[in-house]
């Protein structure tokens, strides 16, 4: 089967200037060749495209927002206090308009949307003067599921925000005049698109990382559950579940340090990265939440600016091999990750006696976080200059599934002992023989939530799940939790983070948005 990556490449190179959007996401694309007339007459023109939504455009959103955001709000990680991360704003809730990750959050987010915007009006034009119009439904349904995903994210990360259905038009229309709509409102024009792609994507995708209609049901599924439609979340869960497409892939900790485990049995959305596309086409986590020994030797990043937090860590139960899985402590080994510094393998020490300075690994945590890691190619893992590589995000597991089907059945209610929920929940809970296979008999929402938080923990989720509780219950969450470190002696730090109003829960719109578009400061409107 034919890869996804070469597709993002080639349409790149070659075509770029029909589709791709510009920093601002009211700018509209470029006007030059090629043209309708020229391009798009076959189904490989159009994969080329909708290939290009799967990788750059998410880059800034990627590089450290989607861990500022889906785990430094959480509680799960906490980020260095200098200038690529807000200096710690995320740790102790002090995002301002003005900070450098709100505004390449909103703006990557809003490029996702307005390629699969110009995209899907583009196939929609072309489709006039085509003789056969199915592969550019299916393009259409692709592009259709990327921007709801970015909506979903946008609408989640930002409230009430604007949608945007035709930039071309809204850019060359002079000052920008766009209304912000309820969130209500974009919650639903991202299940529309979700909904359409069920609809027109097929049940096995064309190539390996694509899309399919059951990762629009999944998405769909996410998208209930976040609304509390707990019905409609079973039904589009059990949808995936009843495919028989996806499965639990057996190695976690392989998942997420290995791009020979990209797109397996239980990807069902992800982004796709290219190690020697360079910036902005290769995953860069490791360069930033990966300890200093690991990686500079070979190629000089490895910043351990973000890691995980004392409250993260205190999460895992001591029978949840989930902890080894996805966070590197002290006595951390891996044989096939060599440097300079570990000839025979790398080896996380707090001592000093494997690696003679041991003050590279006393952050303020004494942790790092394993998941996205892939080391230091001499395992074979591709690396761009920077050390980014190639292994891709996980947007959407069917682990997410089966836990958004478990909590659908149990809905309103205290608790379930429902058999079907127990079922899908614990398949997520004993994978790999974890917990020595002890199953649950019963299941609280309390219960689901924690294992949301350790079976995703530095996956850019976390916030969502602790955002759509509601603030009085985000509140508890977020004030109970410790977000302090520990000092050279091992003693903690306290900190807790400041969250007292209900307008916390969403990040504020970036300041140069608001000054290009005065009507971004007032209250929202309604949508449909």
């Amino acid at each position: 089967m034919k890869t996804i990556n070469k597709h993002i490449v080639c349409y790149f190179i070659g075509v770029t200037a029909l589709a791709s959007c510009k920093k601002d996401f009211l700018d509209h694309p470029s006007e030059n060749n090629p043209t309708l007339d020229t391009y798009y007459n076959t189904a490989a023109q159009v994969q080329k495209a909708t290939g290009y939504l799967y990788n750059s455009v998410w880059y800034d959103y990627q590089d450290k927002a989607f861990h500022a955001i889906g785990e430094t709000l959480a509680g799960n990680m906490l980020t260095e206090t200098g200038p690529n991360y807000g200096s710690g704003s995320y740790n102790l809730f002090t995002v301002l308009s003005t900070d450098p990750l709100v505004t390449s959050c909103w703006r990557s987010l809003y490029k996702v949307a307005g390629t699969a915007t110009v995209l899907i009006n583009t196939f929609q034009q072309k489709k006039g003067t085509a003789t056969e119009a199915g592969y550019l439904d299916q393009g259409i349904a692709e592009a259709r599921f990327m921007r709801g995903a970015a909506y979903f994210t946008i609408t989640r990360s930002f409230g009430d925000v604007p949608i945007i259905t035709d930039p071309v038009t809204i850019a060359a229309a002079g000052p920008h005049t766009v209304p912000r709509y309820l969130q209500k409102d974009v919650l639903q024009f991202a299940l529309e698109d979700f909904r359409y792609a069920e609809q027109n994507l097929p049940a096995i995708p064309t190539e390996k990382g694509r899309v399919s209609k059951y990762s629009a049901a999944g998405m769909m599924a996410k998208l209930y559950l976040y609304r509390k439609d707990y019905d409609s979340a079973k039904m589009a869960a059990m949808e995936v579940i009843n495919s028989g497409n996806y499965d639990l892939y057996p190695n976690y900790e392989e998942m997420f340090t290995s791009s020979k485990a990209n797109n397996n049995i239980e990807s069902l959305f992800a982004l796709q990265w290219i190690a020697e596309g360079g910036y902005g086409f290769a995953n860069p986590i490791q360069v930033y939440s990966s300890p200093s020994t690991l990686l500079k030797p070979v190629v000089k990043t490895g910043y351990s600016s973000v890691y995980p937090t004392l409250d993260m860590l205190a999460a895992y139960d001591p029978d949840d091999n989930r902890r080894k899985w996805s966070v590197m402590e002290h006595g951390f080994k891996r044989a096939d990750w060599t440097n300079v510094n570990f000839p025979n393998g790398f080896e996380y020490d707090t001592t000093g006696k494997v690696y003679e300075d041991a003050t590279h690994f006393k952050n303020g945590t004494r942790s790092n976080a394993l998941k996205y890691i892939v080391g230091t190619g001499t395992n074979g893992e591709k690396l761009s200059d920077n050390g980014s590589s190639d292994i891709c995000t996980y947007i959407l597991r069917y682990a997410d599934v089966l836990l958004i089907y478990a909590e659908a059945v149990l809905g309103t209610s205290a608790s379930t002992a429902d058999a079907s929920a127990l079922d899908a929940f614990n398949k997520v809970h004993t994978r790999g023989n974890n917990f020595n296979g002890v199953k649950l008999t019963s299941l609280t929402k309390d219960i689901i939530l924690h294992e949301r938080r350790v079976e995703f923990a530095f996956e850019g989720d976390y916030w969502f799940d602790i955002q759509r509780q509601g603030f009085e219950k985000a509140k508890a969450i977020i004030t109970a939790q410790e977000r302090g470190t520990l000092s050279d002696n091992g003693t903690i730090n306290h900190a807790r983070a400041n969250f007292n109003s209900p307008s916390q829960l969403f990040l504020p719109i970036p300041q140069p948005e608001t000054v290009s578009d005065p009507k971004l400061n007032e209250p929202p409107v309604a949508y449909y």
